[in-house]
């Protein structure tokens, strides 16, 4: 579609985004003469059946909810087309401010996380799981709220599981998804609170807390190293806020806050935070241990790869 294309009683503006299955147009409503963003799927996508039922629990799951930190999903009146429409949203992603900045203020980053919390809080209660935070979902508005975007491989409680038979859509991206869902599993509000966790530590460090040549190698080193301490990043970083961190990250869902209004409230009152319980975790091995480490484990992303494969292929 191309600008002054009609979609419906929408005129088609411009083409914001442009994923493996999906176009994102901001468009004008025609009855009303507001902004709105049109979600298309493309049409190799649209001929895979459990896309197809992935696109539309998308779309079902955005106009069941209602928050000030979600973008609002239009009803499907009169729709000729495969398509939703949704408010459109306008500021800039986490993910554009920590391009430009590298690593924020505690306190900015802090009221980041805070917000985030409030939205995660929400849909968690209503059975819902995002899968897929990263900075690039998190929008910053003018007026300095915050929302969240793109409910695209959310999971809802109850619901069977779909799984698309591409590799990113199973799992998420790479840098923040949980070792839960490395593994092949579903994921619940603890992933998410992962996912918040993996973006606090590069908001507060401007570094990522887990690192590799490629994705797969970046999965592995959440399976096998906790982070470099966040304080040996940045020195001025409270000690408190790194137990908040210590504790999202933690590979063990059981170890993690078990709620987004639980992180909540340690992020307002950091000192009255605590460390993980019962935690196993262990320290980075040293460069040569890591090496050799590496070296022995040479073919496990593959195996990772190969494994998470099957399961897309075969649940």
């Amino acid at each position: 579609m191309k600008t002054s294309d009609r979609l419906d009683h929408y005129r088609i503006e411009e083409c914001v985004a442009d994923t493996m299955t999906a176009y994102v147009f901001k468009a004008v409503d025609l009855r009303t003469g507001r902004s709105v963003a049109l979600k298309v799927p493309k049409g190799e996508a649209k001929a895979d059946v459990v896309f197809y039922d992935r696109f539309h629990r998308e779309a079902a799951i955005g106009r069941e909810l209602d928050h000030p930190g979600l973008p609002k999903v239009m009803p499907a009146d009169g729709q000729t087309s495969v398509y939703f429409a949704m408010e459109w949203v306008e500021g800039e992603s986490l993910g554009q401010l920590l391009q430009r900045h590298g690593k924020l203020p505690c306190d900015r980053a802090t009221q980041i996380a805070l917000a985030i919390c409030q939205v995660l809080a929400y849909v968690h209660e209503r059975g819902v799981v995002h899968r897929d935070l990263k900075p690039e979902n998190v929008v910053l508005c003018a007026d300095g709220s915050v929302k969240l975007i793109d409910f695209g491989i959310a999971a809802k409680a109850g619901a069977r599981r779909l799984t698309f038979g591409k590799l990113s859509h199973v799992m998420g991206t790479a840098d923040y998804i949980s070792p839960e869902q490395v593994k092949g599993r579903r994921g619940d509000a603890r992933s998410d609170l992962f996912a918040l966790g993996v973006m606090l530590y590069e908001m507060l460090t401007g570094e990522m807390p887990f690192r590799g040549s490629n994705p797969l190698v970046v999965m592995n080193d959440r399976l096998l190293n906790d982070p470099v301490s966040p304080r040996k990043v940045n020195p001025d970083l409270p000690p408190e806020l790194q137990l908040v961190l210590e504790r999202l990250l933690q590979r063990d869902p059981k170890l993690r806050y078990a709620t987004a209004l639980e992180l909540a409230s340690d992020l307002r009152n950091p000192e009255q935070g605590s460390a993980p319980r019962n935690s196993t975790s262990k320290p980075r091995e040293s460069l040569l241990h890591r090496l050799m480490l590496y070296s022995g484990l040479a073919l496990l992303p593959a195996t990772v790869y190969l494994m998470l494969l099957y399961v897309a292929q075969h649940e």
